[in-house]
């Protein structure tokens, strides 16, 4: 089943978005606290003291129950998709595929973004981290989540179209500094998965596309871990998930075979009288 997204490069392959975008057209489409090396910092623990209650348990986290987990778009181990090809240049690989995530992350954004809001997520969350944005000149900034995710696809379009960086013209060599813009690029694509997990997976059941994100989740990390894209100190946060979803699923068990039929009754029971 093909999911490609994207014009650009026609080496990777990905599980369809047909379903998606189908059922987003059914809602407004409007796409769009970490450190200067893109890391993220946990959440501070609170300094008062303690007055005696049990602190308040940890909140469930629907998006792992099995009733979910189990619903994907394909049921095939996606190692293979992402596996370099033979003749293939790596960087070409990396550029189509960056290219094709970076397309199906942000029309998935899309889908629930009218619920991400400055009010409901007043910051870049997942798990027990927040997202800081810094900009060019090292400025740091706490932004809301939609604020956030907008400055991450507006920095990934920036990059993809950029002829000098993905070069799509034939025999025009990829810049120096190539994989660590790919590096920076997944990392920030990332941040918004965790989000969209942590903050709006119940819309998410609601719109009944979450087998489109467990498939785009599971696919964009098989394929980081394949190249080492991001630090796994980074997506260690979601590694309950990531444990559960990249797990390729056991071979089905073969069918029974057909009963083999008994001798007939009449030779088993003939009694020869003397």
């Amino acid at each position: 089943m093909d999911w490609l997204m994207g014009e650009r490069h026609v080496f990777a392959c990905s599980p369809s978005s047909a379903g998606m975008q189908s059922k987003e057209g059914t809602l407004r489409k409007r796409a769009r606290t970490q450190t200067d090396d893109g890391t993220a910092r946990p959440w501070r623990k609170s300094k008062t003291k303690p007055n005696g209650k049990k602190p308040p348990a940890e909140e469930k986290k629907q998006y792992l129950e099995p009733e979910f987990t189990k619903i994907r778009v394909v049921d095939f181990d996606l190692k293979e998709l992402v596996v370099l090809p033979r003749e293939i240049d790596l960087n070409e690989w990396l550029a189509s595929n960056t290219t094709t995530f970076f397309n199906l992350i942000n029309l998935q954004y899309s889908t629930i973004s009218e619920f991400c809001t400055g009010d409901t997520c007043q910051a870049m969350t997942a798990c027990n981290t927040i997202y800081y944005w810094y900009d060019e000149k090292g400025k740091k900034t706490k932004c809301t989540a939609p604020q956030y995710v907008d400055f991450v696809m507006s920095l990934c379009q920036k990059l993809v179209t950029d002829e000098e960086i993905f070069p799509t013209k034939y025999g025009k060599e990829f810049p120096n500094s190539f994989e660590s813009l790919v590096k920076k690029i997944c990392r920030y694509l990332f941040h918004v998965l965790a989000h969209l997990y942590w903050a709006h997976f119940k819309e998410t059941v609601v719109l009944d596309l979450q087998g489109h994100l467990n498939t785009l989740y599971a696919h964009f990390i098989v394929f980081v871990r394949e190249f080492n894209l991001v630090d796994p100190k980074e997506t260690c946060i979601m590694d309950d998930l990531s444990e559960i979803l990249c797990t390729p699923a056991p071979p089905p068990l073969p069918a029974p075979s057909p009963p083999t039929p008994s001798p007939s009754h009449s030779s088993q029971n003939h009694v020869t009288e003397r």
